[in-house]
Parts: C-alpha cells; structure tokens; sequence
C-alpha cells in the first residue's frame, strides 16, 4: 500500500513540474512574440505559411538563413542602402520565424529548396541572386542544382557544404531522432534550460568575436526560445545529416556562378572543410576569406556587404524589371537604418 502510495506521488510530482515547464514555455514564446513580431508578408506555399519580407527596386537578392535563425540575422546588413539598387527578399525558412513547418513533416533540404524557387516564382524574381548562410547556404546549393533556371548565382556564407559526422557543440541537444520526444523536449525542457545556456551557446556561435548585446531583439535572437524553433531545428540537423552526402555529390554540375566568404576563425563549419574544397569540387566557384567567426552578416556586416557588392557587379544586367510601387516593409531594426 505504501509504495503505491508512494508512486502515486511520484506520478504527480512528475506530472505537476510538467505542468509548470509547459506553461513556462508558452508565456516564454509569447513574450518572444511580443517582442519580435513578424516584420513582413505571408505566402501559402505547399500548405505552409511562409513570411517573408519584400523590399527595394532592381536586380533581386533573395536572403535564406541558417540554422534556429531567422530573417533578422541579416539586419545588421545595410540592407535598406542596398534597396536603393537591389530589390530585397528575405525568407524565414519553412519552421523558422514566422513560417510554419507541419509536424511530422520532412525537413529535406530538397523541399525547402523548393519551397524558394516557388516564392521566386510566386514574386516574379527574374533569376535572383541567391544569399544562403550556414545551413541556408546547403538549401542555396540545391536550389541552383535542381532549379538552374531559376537562379543567377549564389553568394554563401559560412555555409554548410560537406557531410558533418560530428553535430557542432551548441547544437548537440537537437539531434533527437523520435519525433515524439523531440516534441515533449520541445514543450518542456527546451526553452527553460535555453534560457540558462543561452550566453555560453552564442559565445561559442559568434566567437572569436562578440554577440551584439541587441542580437535577441534586432537579430531576432528571442524567437528561438520557442517550442516550435527548437523542432524545427531538430528536424534541420536530421535532414541535413541525411541530406548532405547527396548534395556534396553534385557540385561538379552546378551552372552557375557560385562565391563563398568564410571566417577563418568559424567555431560551427571548418573553413577548410567546406571552403577550401568548393573551388576544387567547380572552376565556377570562388573562395574568399577573413578573419572572422561563423556570424559574419552580423559581426561583420561591412566587410560581408563589400563581399557581396563584389558579387553582385559581375552580376550579368537585364532590363526586364518593373518599377514598383511598394513601401519598404520591415521595420528598421530588421532592415537596416544606414540609408
């Protein structure tokens, strides 16, 4: 009697401090929320809600982020300087930010290759120049293999280029395989024990160089802490372990101009490993290297635009874009204030 007494407070106890993560974890997402809202439209795309953010006139450049980030991770970029010249599309990727991911569904690096190559479609971009960082740089590369047509070149940074045996340290915790634990991780525990690794974990992601102590609120930092943010980055690292060898396969096929810049001091991805072994796998891939960490578009955001004002002046011209009539519509601390 007594030790089923016992057990049955146990099972209370258990089920009480889950109680309590889960509402912590919702009031902690909506203030996330609340303080980063979205900043742009929505696309319906393969019975997804994409957001994105559409801004500028002229040659288009389409922005794709890396892992557990967002759109905000290009703010620091004098993104409404280059409106004045470029029209700017950023993409929070299917799970990220403000899109949605379905549960259970596949996170292939394919689909959300695809998923780009029908917002270009959708927004009538004429061979954008595609900007694809971390994690966003492997979906940029098989954008342009499987979808050639639709891209005029690829611009990566630090990106994501060769199968990983080893899942970086502060992303370690993600590689779940059970989609029914990554969920209750999810709801529970992820958020909280963010909340208190935090520091360390963008310390290491930054480093050598500093996080800016306005990343949470500009760079959009706070959406990570969020149930949804950490199953989509689960599903991310799955994918991606899977996915990469494929992609690592083909890159003697690729057609079209591809330029990387890479930090050498990068703590996520050896720029050795998946800089210096482009140019070698393509004569029509170009390597450029600083001295740096993995967040360049942010630590650097000078040096990172210089790179690609380069990379966009051996851009072939066209004349096939329409004026528009548009207003900017993200918000300055998304964009960008050096206009």
């Amino acid at each position: 009697m007594l030790i089923a007494y016992l057990l049955a407070c146990l099972v209370i106890a258990f089920a009480a401090v889950v109680f309590v993560l889960m509402r912590f974890t919702r009031r902690v997402a909506h203030r996330a929320e609340a303080s980063v809202p979205p900043d742009g439209q929505f696309l319906e795309i393969d019975g997804e809600r994409l957001h994105y953010v559409d801004f500028g006139h002229g040659p288009a450049i389409v922005f794709i982020h890396g892992l557990c980030g967002q759109l905000r991770n290009f703010a620091y970029l004098p993104l409404a300087a280059l409106a004045h010249t470029h029209r700017i599309v950023l993409i929070d990727r299917p799970g990220s930010g403000y899109s949605t991911r379905a549960s259970g569904r596949d996170a292939a690096i394919a689909w959300q290759a695809n998923v780009v190559a029908q917002v270009i479609d959708k927004l009538s971009l004429d061979r954008p120049l595609v900007v694809g960082h971390s994690l966003g740089g492997a979906v940029s590369l098989r954008l342009a293999l499987d979808h050639p047509q639709r891209v005029g070149a690829l611009a990566l940074i630090a990106p994501l280029t060769q199968p990983v045996s080893d899942v970086p340290a502060p992303f370690r915790a993600l590689a779940i395989r059970s989609a029914w634990w990554r969920r209750w991780v999810g709801r529970t525990l992820a958020v909280p024990v963010g909340m208190m690794t935090g520091r360390t974990t963008l310390t290491y992601v930054f480093g050598p160089e500093d996080a800016p102590k306005d990343f949470l609120i500009r760079g959009g930092g706070v959406l990570g802490f969020r149930p949804g943010n950490f199953e989509a980055g689960s599903g991310d690292i799955l994918a991606a372990e899977r996915d990469m060898p494929g992609l690592a396969a083909h890159y003697a096929e690729l057609t079209v101009p591809v330029d990387i810049l890479y930090g050498r001091g990068d703590r996520i991805l050896d720029y050795r490993q998946h800089g210096e072994r482009m140019p070698v796998a393509n004569p029509r891939i170009r390597l450029a290297l600083v001295d740096g960490g993995h967040m360049l578009p942010v630590t650097q955001p000078e040096a990172t635009m210089q790179w690609l004002q380069e990379v966009t002046a051996r851009m072939p011209s066209t004349h096939d874009y329409r004026p528009r009539n548009d207003v900017m519509t993200v918000p300055t601390q998304a964009a960008n204030d050096a206009a």
